[in-house]
């Protein structure tokens, strides 16, 4: 178990495999621990990054979440990418991660060589965004298979963590605050966006999106027609083929 020094407060992150460096970032109310299962299709090829963002997961807990988390995260990716001294690094993200992937590419092209942004709404929250947000939290809690998600990812304070994300989001989709640090078109990095057409969670023209974003980045896009959300544990075998590929 390793961690580092981000504001005072302890992030845990870990590490196998070798070769091309690979950080993997989690989506909101998740940690780390959503890649495990998917360890074997990566770490044979890369040398694979794991990390638990502040308040989640065996990473130091905060009072609450700022509503431009995903910013906020970007910041913490960075830090560790600083603190590895690896170079350029892949960044592969998931949900919530593919906002903070793109984020720190576009905050430091300095340090990210290729992007993955999986299962993700785009440039903006849709309309319907919160009233989506609550009553898929709602039924998480009222799921046995969602909470025991909740308690694998982050121990017995989970309901706290998952308050305190839904409240942020929140905040974030009434503010419409923007979701990228900087325009779209700055990205330097090669850019992959992947999901599923059976996504349950992303918006419902999730693809128009895809093709928008691709027209000012170049971004290659890969939708499953099978799997649901996220793309890169619903379709594991086939996301790791198309997202090796684009790495290597």
């Amino acid at each position: 178990m390793s961690y580092f020094n981000y504001q005072s407060k302890k992030i845990y992150y870990t590490e196998t495999g070798s070769g091309k460096p690979v950080l993997f970032l989690h989506g909101n109310t998740a940690s780390s621990r959503m890649f495990e299962f998917l360890l074997p299709l990566y770490e044979d090829k890369f040398h694979v990054i794991l990390i638990d963002f502040l308040g989640h997961g065996r990473s130091d807990r905060v009072e609450e979440f700022p509503a431009d988390l995903w910013m906020e995260e970007a910041s913490q990716t960075i830090a560790l990418m600083e603190h590895l001294k690896l170079g350029k690094v892949n960044l592969v993200g998931t949900s919530g991660g593919a906002w903070v992937a793109i984020n720190a590419a576009l905050k430091r092209p300095d340090l990210v060589d290729r992007v993955v942004a999986d299962s993700f709404d785009g440039r903006a929250l849709a309309d319907d965004f919160s009233d989506n947000l609550i009553q898929e939290r709602t039924s998480a809690r009222n799921d046995e298979m969602g909470v025991e998600f909740y308690k694998w990812c982050q121990g017995e304070d989970w309901e706290r963590i998952v308050d305190m994300d839904t409240k942020a989001l929140l905040q974030c989709a009434a503010a419409k605050l923007p979701l990228f640090i900087k325009p779209l078109e700055s990205l330097q990095a090669p850019l992959l966006l992947t999901g599923s057409e059976g996504d349950e969670m992303s918006r419902s023209d999730f693809q128009e999106e895809y093709r928008e974003i691709a027209a000012r980045t170049g971004a290659e896009i890969c939708v499953f027609s099978e799997g649901g959300h996220p793309a890169i544990l619903s379709s594991r075998e086939r996301a790791a083929g198309v997202i090796c590929r684009f790495l290597e």
